[in-house]
């Protein structure tokens, strides 16, 4: 692999805004009261702060901006979030100046039975410039080729089987296409799998419109947060299968250590994507 692709980060200065932590409270129905400035930013929240600005011109054929930090062109035109890491040194404050830096830590192509693929890691640091609080996240990707752009396909020889789900507690969130768009929007994400149904269907086979995957881990830790009452501060998501705009997801928690095991279901009841929180 060439090094410098491995290599390749950005720095920026940025801010923690109010005015954006008050718009994702906005979007997940909550009041803002509290969302002053010196508040610490809940957990998850910080996804606004890792948007790239990356230029249209250079933007992916699929619309993904990354971080700021470029992709390389290898030849395979669709991107699926295979899953993410992140730890929380204390909090955030709202208002806060922020340092932010991101870089591409891994990258590595392998051939596997459904064609050759490509595994990317990005390593992404916020941190506070005048305070102790940072957040490390680490997310991977998975490269893939072209797909037939055909969305109905003849179904798989050994399909999934459907759950029975048992938690201790459970939630059925149906994400819409609304819900997808602010996301998006807040992240400033243009990834076209979440945006543009027919892009979705005739370029990459799919059924519908995606649901982002840090949305779905963020409806996560918003529940474990709100309605359980915790407070988490870190977070291992494996990503399985997609979930699709206007089909509800069932959330599966279940107390584990210091902390959640939680696993997102599909509309059929199949594993969609499976989560370890860490709380205080």
């Amino acid at each position: 692999m060439n090094t410098s692709i491995q290599g390749a980060h950005q720095e920026r200065a940025d801010v923690c805004s109010a005015a954006q932590t008050r718009r994702i409270a906005a979007m997940l129905d909550l009041e803002d009261a509290t969302l002053c400035e010196g508040a610490p930013l809940p957990f998850g929240w910080h996804f606004f702060l890792l948007g790239g600005a990356t230029r249209r011109s250079e933007l992916r054929s699929d619309g993904f901006p990354g971080f700021g930090v470029p992709l390389p062109d290898l030849g395979l035109p669709r991107l699926l979030l295979g899953g993410r890491r992140i730890e929380c040194q204390g909090s955030l404050r709202i208002g806060s100046d922020i340092r932010r830096s991101s870089r591409i830590a891994k990258l590595k192509e392998k051939d596997t039975p459904a064609g050759r693929i490509a595994v990317v890691d990005i390593e992404s640091t916020l941190a506070e410039v005048d305070g102790p609080a940072s957040i490390q996240e680490t997310q991977t990707y998975l490269m893939l080729a072209a797909a037939s752009g055909q969305a109905s396909k003849p179904p798989a020889s050994n399909p999934p089987e459907a759950a029975v789900i048992d938690a201790e507690f459970t939630k059925v969130i149906t994400p819409d296409d609304t819900l997808l768009f602010q996301y998006s929007a807040l992240g400033f994400n243009s990834h076209k799998i979440h945006l543009d149904r027919a892009y979705a269907r005739d370029i990459e086979g799919l059924p519908d419109l995606v649901v982002n995957g840090g949305l779905a881990t963020l409806l996560v830790t918003e529940t474990v947060r709100v309605d359980l009452g915790a407070d988490p501060i870190a977070i291992s998501t494996r990503h399985v299968a997609p979930l699709y705009s206007n089909r509800k997801m069932t959330i599966a928690l279940d107390r584990s250590g210091q902390g959640w095991s939680a696993r997102i279901y599909d509309e059929s009841n199949i594993l969609a994507a499976s989560m370890e929180i860490t709380c205080k």
